[in-house]
């Protein structure tokens, strides 16, 4: 009983310490944009070695914005930002990756744009500054994309869309980093299973062991029946990657951190994989309900028939907008705790934004518990779901 009190005061330290350091990590990364002497810059091209000049203008006190803070944390990013801003700032670069189809491929990583400050082989990555003084539309040309530029440092719109952007950013390192750990996972599992048959699970396998008999005995088996076996590696798969994947967001430290669920492109491959599976494995029972339900009047199917076909592509529109909603919104809305402190901070009383500090992190270290238990509803929301899917496919006709 004691060791077993041991173990959740451990577990309890650890996320409390999580917590802490996301929490120290995002004031880090707040602190240069909130109420500081910030000088206006003009950037322009310095040809001969191809690297974006400053120079200094009049100094201006900058707000802190929110929605700055908010959009930087929950999107892709071709480096890992750390802490601060500008060229005082600290990331962890990336491996940039670009096709041109005029110029062939380009690797290097992404230090040698200095945060947007420096062009490197005629490419540059867009910041403010650029869109700004070069009067760039952001919504045709968003922030941290990669670019091609002129000789006079200016965009160049037909080079730009011959570029093809294969680069390893955040998300990416994020996804590839899970792939890994899904793999370790389950080989490790596998090879215990193999070693030591008929014996009590140990270690990883003990721990696993209960959840992967919960995938399978409370959602394959009664949402899909006695053809559940073949559906396993798949509702296995996207049970762990999606559970995994939503606790690594919120780890502050790489390669936690990403909003990897939170990216919509994710959540649709997903759901386009449910989707295929679904539509493969249909029998003629499914069909037959969807296209003419017995039964029914045929007048009636006039109006019916058009909403089940409508419904096949709407089941993977909510598993896509369920998964990228809750994990976005759940990111944001510790987000915006975090900024009350510097917003109150901003106010002109440093004393207020000690004390809203103070509620603020005590109600994100309540939300981080409880996006914990999101991430983990979010990924067993998703497999029922497809396994339900799966078995309104596959089930028999009752006679």
């Amino acid at each position: 009983m004691n060791k077993g009190k041991n173990n959740v005061l451990r577990i309890i330290s650890t996320l409390v310490l999580a917590v802490i350091i996301a929490t120290a990590s995002t004031a880090q990364g707040t602190d240069s944009k909130s109420g500081k002497e910030l000088k206006n810059t003009h950037v322009v091209i310095n040809n001969d070695e191809g690297s974006l000049l400053e120079q200094e203008q009049e100094s201006e006190k900058v707000p802190f914005s929110a929605a700055e803070l908010i959009m930087e944390h929950i999107s892709d990013s071709h480096e890992w930002h750390v802490w601060g801003s500008g060229k005082s700032s600290f990331s962890i670069p990336l491996p940039i990756i670009l096709y041109h189809e005029d110029r062939g491929f380009s690797c290097f990583m992404s230090s040698n744009f200095h945060h947007g400050h420096d062009s490197y082989d005629g490419y540059v990555l867009l910041t403010e500054h650029f869109l700004h003084i070069h009067d760039v539309d952001p919504n045709e040309y968003p922030h941290d994309r990669i670019v091609a530029i002129s000789e006079d440092g200016k965009l160049d719109e037909e080079s730009t869309a011959k570029i093809w952007d294969i680069s390893i950013t955040k998300n990416v390192f994020a996804l590839l980093t899970s792939v890994f750990l899904l793999m370790l996972i389950f080989i490790s599992i596998a090879r215990s299973y193999k070693k030591k048959e008929g014996m009590a699970p140990k270690g990883l396998q003990s721990f696993l062991e209960p959840v992967i008999l919960f995938v399978r005995d409370d959602i394959a088996k009664p949402s899909i029946g006695e053809d559940y076996a073949r559906f396993m590696p798949f509702l296995l798969t996207v049970f762990f990657f999606i559970w995994i994947n939503n606790i690594m967001g919120l780890i502050p430290i790489i390669p936690g951190g990403a909003n990897l669920t939170g990216n919509i492109v994710v959540p649709m491959v997903l759901a386009l994989f449910t989707f295929v599976i679904t539509t493969i494995n249909g029998k003629a029972h499914y069909w037959k309900h969807i296209i003419a339900m017995p039964g029914v009047p045929k007048a009636v199917l006039l109006i019916l028939t058009p909403i089940e076909l409508i419904g096949i592509f709407v089941k993977p529109i909510t598993l896509i907008m369920r998964l990228f909603a809750n994990i976005t919104a759940g990111h944001i809305v510790m987000l915006v705790f975090f900024s009350l402190i510097f917003l109150a901070g901003d106010g002109g009383s440093i004393g207020m934004g000690y004390g809203v500090g103070i509620a603020s992190t005590a109600f994100t270290i309540f939300l981080t518990m409880l996006e914990i238990l999101v991430g983990a509803i979010q990924a067993y929301v998703f497999t029922l779901l497809s396994a339900i899917y799966f078995g309104m496919a596959v089930k028999k006709a009752h006679h």
